[in-house]
């Protein structure tokens, strides 16, 4: 069996709103809404990837707050685990540095206003349910 490699999404949450950014890259994902974040490195904690995978690709100083429950597969060997995070005090607006050319923040009625990846829906159907968002 191969051993699967953990990748870690932020639903950045900010004012009631989620955090979405738009794929530049590969082009197979290309226009196409994600949560932002990235994959763990060898003998990092997911939490500690999620930080600073956020600062790589958005520039700004973020902390979890707590995983959504469940996993959901992306291509082998890859799993997605998601958390909820928060931008902290003082911290940078986020801006698109990395893998993404368009972030925009979604209130729970705008939640499916944008073609989410379809490893991203369950996760963002999760959080959206905690923000009190319609199911999609």
């Amino acid at each position: 069996m191969t051993e699967r490699t953990v990748v870690v999404g932020a639903a950045l949450l900010d004012g009631g709103r989620l955090l979405a950014a738009r794929r530049s890259a590969p082009a197979d994902l290309a226009g196409r809404w994600e949560l932002p974040g990235g994959k763990v490195e060898h003998g990092e904690r997911p939490e500690d990837a999620l930080v600073r995978e956020l600062r790589e690709e958005l520039g700004v100083d973020a902390e979890t707050v707590e995983r959504v429950p469940g996993e959901w597969p992306l291509r082998e060997p890859y799993v997605l685990w998601v958390w909820t995070a928060r931008l902290r005090p003082g911290s940078p607006a986020p801006r698109p540095l990395q893998d993404h050319d368009e972030l925009c923040w979604l209130t729970p009625a705008r939640l499916w206003d944008v073609p989410w990846l379809e490893q991203d829906v369950p996760a963002v159907r999760e959080v959206g349910g905690r923000m009190g968002a319609g199911a999609r």
